[in-house]
């Protein structure tokens, strides 16, 4: 009855579904090892070409944040999500004409160009998501961003479905990806709107306070607050924007060599546990995995963005607890990396990485928009996902020397490695140590925030929601 009688909140609640659908479309980079390998091997593409078609993917839905992010903040998310439509135009429908023309139709440079767009076109289109729906909710962020971040992770899994439902083939799975990815923000378009609570307003950035919200001084019973404004340059000089930057490029670095890797791990184990296994059945297992990831990622986002405010909210205590948890879930992760040797128990590492990457993503939005203010958000998150270029291509590049080295040529002249775990374990010891140092950075974190509030309000029985660092 709520509900019917406030037509204002009903919208707003109207855009965060439209937002979530958008989201869904934007999660497909994280699905190419599902159409990957059929790919490489209809147009003769050597395994370096493809894991760069794929890596291109990843780069555009990273390095692209910045410039998205600006135009999305300036523009306002709309004009975020026509650019995804057109990207992903020009991005999905190119590389399923690829496919069908055959090798040698179209060079490598310019498929990774189309796989570019892709990702460019994931990113710009999720950004003005998370923007509308945190503008939307700006007292219930991690509930509100929630839905489109779970439905991000959810993605991949999603069009893996509806491809069961449809006619077999590469080449069908990669026209869904064309249509899908543009249906689904053209017809959520019409219902994304901009309409945050009269109660919020926007500080000049040269009065803002860093990572600080406080009361207004105006009718006590309609109480407004103020929203830090940082973004761009002025991010820089800041402590607390370089400790969220390095939390993140770790994290996320550790769950993308999962992520970009456990199509290998499936076939090192399946190849020692049965050496009779076809390729068709070990590229069923890597799809599973996929979906495994996907699911896992998709209850990780949800929990963590709804947690996260319930922590604050109901037991006024830091967003940063949910990063702590994601950090030892990493750990988990890595420690049956290193353990697991039968095939069969790899859903572990793919469903507690899963799970990890997306308590992570999660709850992340949502500190950004808390310490440097919502009205920069796409930009700050542009920006924030940089990191994981350099600690994705780090800890990709370790996995692949290290899975090289175990490696030999079979009779066929290509690379395989027949040693199991061993093929990567060692990838999987150093990672484990940069999830230890993520659980330290964490605990520190929660540290910090509790003495700084401590010292600002004299006792933690004064703080109010408002006045925490996240």
């Amino acid at each position: 009855m709520m509900l019917a009688s406030d037509p204002h909140k009903r919208a707003r609640i109207v855009t965060v579904i439209a937002c979530t659908t958008i989201a869904l479309a934007c999660g497909t980079n994280y699905g190419y090892s599902i159409w990957g390998p059929s790919f490489a091997a209809r147009l003769k593409l050597s395994a370096t070409n493809s894991n760069l078609i794929g890596t291109i993917g990843n780069l555009g839905m990273y390095a692209f944040g910045v410039p998205s992010g600006m135009m999305v903040d300036a523009k306002g998310p709309r004009w975020g999500v026509t650019l995804g439509v057109i990207l992903f135009a020009v991005g999905y429908y190119p590389i399923a004409r690829a496919y069908k023309a055959g090798p040698g139709a179209y060079s490598v440079g310019t498929i990774c160009l189309f796989s570019f767009f892709t990702g460019a076109g994931s990113c710009t289109a999720f950004s003005a998501s998370i923007k509308a729906a945190a503008l939307n909710f700006p007292e219930s962020r991690g509930t509100a961003t929630a839905f489109p971040l779970a439905a991000f992770g959810l993605s991949a899994m999603f069009f893996a479905a509806i491809d069961l439902l449809l006619p077999s083939g590469t080449y069908n799975f990669l026209v869904l990806l064309a249509a899908g990815t543009v249906a689904l923000p053209v017809l959520s378009f019409p219902f994304l709107r901009v309409l945050p609570p009269q109660s919020y307003h926007k500080v000049a950035q040269h009065d803002r306070q860093v990572l600080h919200r406080t009361r207004s001084s105006g009718d006590p019973d309609h109480p407004h607050y103020e929203e830090p404004d940082i973004r761009g340059f002025a991010l820089l000089p800041l402590p607390e924007f370089w400790q969220l930057f390095s939390m993140l490029g770790l994290l996320t670095g550790i769950g993308l060599m999962t992520i970009n890797n456990i199509g290998n791990d499936a076939q090192a184990l399946w190849k020692q546990y049965d050496p009779n296994t076809t390729p068709a059945f070990i590229q069923k297992r890597q799809a599973i995995h996929v979906a495994i990831l996907s699911f896992c990622s998709f209850a990780g986002r949800l929990t963590s963005g709804i947690g996260s405010d319930f922590l604050v909210s109901k037991l006024g205590r830091s967003r940063f607890w949910c990063l702590f948890a994601s950090a030892l879930v990493f750990c988990l992760a890595q420690l049956a990396g290193t353990a697991i040797s039968t095939p069969k128990m790899l859903v572990f590492l793919s469903g507690l990485t899963g799970f990890a990457y997306g308590m992570l993503f999660g709850v992340f939005p949502s500190l950004v928009a808390h310490c440097f203010g919502v009205h920069g958000l796409s930009q700050n998150w542009g920006t924030m996902t940089l990191a994981p270029v350099v600690s994705g291509n780090i800890f990709n590049i370790l996995y692949g020397k290290i899975y090289d080295a175990h490696s030999i040529k079979n009779e066929d002249g290509d690379m395989e490695c027949l040693q199991g775990r061993k093929c990567y374990s060692t990838a999987y010891w150093v990672t484990f140590g940069a999830a230890i140092l993520g659980v330290g950075c964490c605990l520190w974190s929660i540290w910090h925030e509790y003495r700084i509030h401590k010292q600002r309000n004299g006792k933690e029985g004064e703080r109010s929601d408002h006045e925490r660092i996240a």
